[in-house]
């Protein structure tokens, strides 16, 4: 391993000592210099002295040891500057000597460490690691430079298969104690030999396990490119205060990451592009305060990404165009205050995205242009206060989205311009109070949209201009007390659209300007409205 320190040159190690006078030269000439000074010192003094004696009244003599004292006091003020100054010349002199020795050690240890980390056995490798360290802690200076260095050794080729070819006896145990060596000095960031506000590199780097938890990050920390084989990278209680976590274009193929009751502070923890085919991503009880985790592009193919009873406080999960053909994305219990989940443009062809038992307070869940084609999306039992669902644009060819005993309060709703063609959304049981569910312009060529058993206390549910060519909507035993539900301007030309069992109360069903050419009605309670 080629591993080179990059610092400044240092100053040449030996001090500058100029060309001295002779002293036969030098002392009388100081002698002359000297007594000059003297001379003109006594001289003002006299001058001052004599003319504060004239101004008296009876003018007086002057004490002739008056300038005499005057002189010797001023020449002994000046001769301890002069003194003071030499001797602060002379202490820079030794402590520029210092420095110059106490770095060339430092680059006589660092050289050593170096060469040891290349070593070909194991055991000199691990005390390579050990003397990097605390040369870092003893060189603040270079210490990014000790650092850099240490997450190198991570990025070399790496093959975690004892039974492959390629694998290095002891190979994993150099860079578990890598990781610890790290974590221990993350743990504590006030301490004169933190290294929190660092920047770390793993880019590429292949990993098999290893703990940061309970550190404090407040630096970059790049996981670009990065492999995940096996075993668990744990970050487990740790704070990420403002920097950023990259796992770009990362593969996650076994094993866990897990990053539980962690806290993101303003920060960004970003996995886009990476590909999911197995293990685990778990952000359990992990608390986002205006911080954002990206997904943006990322595939997901078998893995399990886990945001159970996770906190966001107006921060952001961003898994525009992701992909979905198998694994989950499980949100169950999870907080959102004001924050944004967002799905635009994603597509599911497999696998769950689970918000179960979720709460959102103000916050935006977004499937703007999503295309549903085998996927399960589940916001069952979740509840909606004064937030945004917003399925504009979607594409349900297969597959399920369900809002079942949901709770919408000042929610909206909207599947706007959303094209059914096989997919089933579900409402059943779900409770809108002053709520809007919006189809607006929606199509419907196949598929079910099901609000059995439903409760609309002041709500509406629109399909304003809405197009039933096939497909069913259900609002058996759907309950109308004060709601609306606004087919003005749809167009039926086929389909089934049901009120079966249900109750209207104090609700309202309009029909205004809405063309019927074909659609079966099952219109339970309603009365049926002209032409149709």
């Amino acid at each position: 391993m080629a591993l080179s320190l990059r610092r400044k040159r240092e100053a040449p190690q030996g001090r500058y000592t100029p060309n001295l006078w002779p002293v036969w030269i030098v002392a009388p000439v100081a002698l002359i210099a000297a007594g000059a000074l003297g001379w003109i010192i006594y001289h003002y003094a006299y001058d001052h002295f004599a003319q504060a004696a004239a101004d008296q009244k009876p003018p007086k003599p002057v004490n002739i040891n008056d300038p005499l004292k005057a002189t010797v006091t001023a020449l002994t003020l000046i001769g301890a500057v002069l003194a003071g100054l030499y001797a602060y010349r002379k202490q820079l002199l030794a402590e520029g000597d210092a420095h110059r020795a106490d770095a060339s050690q430092l680059a006589d240890r660092y050289s050593t460490a170096a060469e040891q980390l290349g070593h070909d056995q194991a055991a000199v490798r691990l005390a390579g690691v050990y003397a990097l360290a605390r040369l870092a802690d003893d060189w603040a200076e270079q210490r990014q430079v000790c650092i850099d260095v240490l997450c190198a050794y991570l990025r070399t080729p790496y093959e975690p298969d004892p039974t492959a070819p390629e694998h290095k006896a002891g190979e994993r145990e150099v860079r578990q104690t890598i990781i610890r060596v790290i974590r221990g000095h993350l743990q504590e960031p006030d301490a004169p030999t933190a290294w929190c506000e660092y920047n770390f590199d793993f880019t590429g780097a292949v990993f098999d396990g290893g703990s940061f938890s309970t550190s404090h990050f407040r630096g970059m920390v790049d996981f670009g490119g990065a492999t995940f084989t096996g075993g668990t990278v744990a970050f487990v209680g740790a704070t990420f205060s403002g920097g950023m976590v990259a796992f770009r274009r990362a593969t996650f193929s076994g094993g866990t990451v897990a990053f539980r009751r962690a806290k993101f502070s303003g920060g960004t923890v970003a996995f886009d592009g990476a590909t999911f085919t197995g293990g685990m991503v778990d952000f359990g009880g992990a608390t986002f305060t205006g911080g954002m985790v990206a997904f943006v592009g990322a595939t997901f193919g078998g893995s399990r990404v886990d945001f159970r009873g996770a906190r966001f406080s107006g921060g952001t999960v961003d898994l525009r165009g992701a992909t979905f053909s198998g694994g989950t994305v499980d949100f169950r219990g999870a907080r959102f205050s004001g924050g944004t989940v967002d799905f635009r443009g994603a597509t599911f062809s497999g696998g769950t995205v689970d918000f179960r038992g979720a709460r959102f307070s103000g916050g935006t869940v977004a499937f703007v242009g999503a295309r549903f084609s085998g996927s399960r999306v589940d916001f069952g039992g979740v509840t909606f206060s004064g937030g945004t669902v917003d399925f504009d644009g979607a594409k349900f060819s297969d597959g399920t989205v369900g809002f079942r005993r949901a709770a919408f309060s000042g929610s909206r709703v909207a599947f706007t311009s959303a094209m059914f063609s096989g997919s089933s959304v579900h409402f059943a049981g779900a409770r809108f109070s002053r709520d809007t569910v919006g189809f607006r312009r929606a199509t419907f060529s196949g598929g079910t949209v099901v609000f059995a058993g439903a409760t609309f206390d002041g709500g509406t549910v629109a399909f304003v201009g809405a197009t039933f060519d096939g497909g069913t909507v259900a609002f058996g035993r759907a309950t109308l007390d004060g709601g609306t539900v606004d087919f003005r301007r749809a167009t039926f030309s086929s389909g089934t659209v049901t009120f079966r069992r249900a109750t209207l109360g104090d609700g309202t069903i309009t029909f205004d300007g809405a063309t019927f050419t074909g659609t079966s009605f099952d219109w339970g309670p309603f009365p049926v409205p002209a032409g149709a």
